[in-house]
């Protein structure tokens, strides 16, 4: 239909040559300008763009090299996908923008409008693009860029000591570092292993924390409780602390020659392993998580048994229900309706809480039954040491993805199950 409508009016074949010439042709200056100069930007760049998807395609062919004291250079291959991955994303917005400018010319709406009317009409059609191209512009190269990256890395040999740019090229291995981290042995205990404590911290640490935060709100919201103000202050300091001072705090706090050991010494207690032994390493980070974490949840809860009716609870109480039963049935239902979206994204950030397990211990006791990871490893940390310790950037970028995904479905499959987050959508 589109091309049966471009072929009969003249005007309108312009714009399948040239951007813009048909608005031009019409007299839409502005839009008409918009588009021709997204065409000579292209063609401008197009030589640059072109070989940048051409070096995406080889990841190089000549590396750096060394004749005496002199350095010959050669290419980067990272450098290269960087540039590749810029020059496609700008080529599909190069092809969005020609669709657009095609679509556009049919639209004769415009024709009559004077140029301040034009712009007043672009303004008020197209505010909201307006307003939000900056976020979809930082989007696209802070999100969408870095994830395809990631995607494109994970396909690749990026690997120390062979394969490090520029003095050795990078080649494309298609899904070899996929069968490496599941099928070989000493990877995939790995892998499974600090998943698994990945999965038993992220729920320990979201549920603890929230649990005891429903401590303190409650406590706080009992009539007998006296300076209420007070012990809301006290209680609320450890959020108000910076958490990366608290957990250096506690690790300096806990060690094995730390006051608390040098304490347990003077009353003649041995020394107690918090951050050398693998088990009491583990229930140490779970427990400051719920120290530094749990203030929150308490002001979310306490924010939310305020909009609780008190009539309901009167209600309850003619018909002869308990303090546990009233609790039961009306306090924690209605409290967790309000918190669940907080629950799931608390337990996406303890997924990926670098912090929480790194300033504290970071990833150790040592496992010599894993590859570069510590038994209180979390996956993001095992990247981390993957990447700047160890420089095994295809395998980090493996379980980058798989974080991705596995977060991503969780996220999705909690929120759709949520009648708050129905409420909000209206489904």
């Amino acid at each position: 239909m589109l091309l049966s409508q471009t072929v009969k009016d003249p005007k309108m074949r312009l714009s399948w040559i040239i951007m813009g010439s048909t608005q031009f042709a019409r007299g839409h200056w502005i839009t008409g300008g918009i588009f021709l100069l997204v065409q000579v930007l292209f063609l401008s760049f197009a030589p640059e763009m072109a070989s940048a998807l051409k070096g995406l395609i080889s990841l190089g062919d000549v590396a750096q090299t060394r004749q005496g004291f002199q350095v010959i250079a050669g290419d980067n291959s990272i450098f290269m996908l960087v540039e590749g991955v810029i020059a496609l994303v700008l080529v599909v917005l190069s092809i969005t923008t020609y669709v657009v400018n095609v679509r556009h010319a049919q639209d004769c709406s415009w024709c009559t409008l004077t140029l301040r009317e034009q712009a007043k009409a672009i303004y008020d059609d197209k505010f909201a693009l307006i307003v939000l191209s900056p976020a979809l512009i930082a989007s696209l190269a802070f999100i969408i860029m870095p994830i395809a990256i990631t995607v494109l890395v994970s396909f690749t040999n990026y690997s120390a000591p062979h394969h490090i740019p520029p003095k050795n090229l990078v080649d494309w291995v298609g899904l070899k570092n996929f069968q490496t981290l599941f099928e070989l042995k000493i990877w995939s205990s790995t892998f499974l292993g600090v998943a698994c404590w990945t999965v038993i911290w992220a729920i320990s640490a979201t549920v603890l924390t929230c649990g005891f935060g429903f401590v303190l709100a409650l406590a706080l919201e009992n009539r007998n409780i006296r300076a209420k103000k007070l012990w809301r202050f006290v209680f609320i300091l450890p959020y108000a602390v910076p958490a990366f001072v608290t957990l250096l705090m506690f690790r300096l706090l806990l060690n094995g020659i730390g006051p608390v050991n040098a304490l347990l010494n003077s009353w003649g207690i041995e020394s107690v392993a918090f951050l050398s032994d693998p088990y009491l390493a583990k229930m140490t980070v779970i427990a400051v998580s719920v120290w530094v974490g749990a203030p929150y949840f308490m002001l979310l809860i306490s924010g939310a048994l305020t909009n609780i009716p008190r009539d309901l609870y009167e209600a309850s109480e003619v018909d002869g229900a308990n303090k546990f039963q009233q609790f039961r049935e009306i306090t924690l239902p209605m409290v967790l309706h309000q918190v669940a979206p907080s629950l799931v994204m608390t337990f996406a950030h303890n997924f990926n809480n670098f912090g929480a397990i790194f300033l504290l211990t970071e990833g150790g006791p040592i496992n010599p039954e894993y590859r570069f990871a510590g038994h209180t490893d979390i996956l993001i940390t095992w990247i981390y040491k993957l990447t700047l310790d160890f420089q095994q950037y295809q395998i980090a970028s493996v379980i980058s993805i798989v974080i991705f995904l596995f977060l991503s479905v969780i996220a999705v499959w909690q929120f759709r199950r949520m009648n708050s987050f129905k409420d909000d959508v209206g489904v």
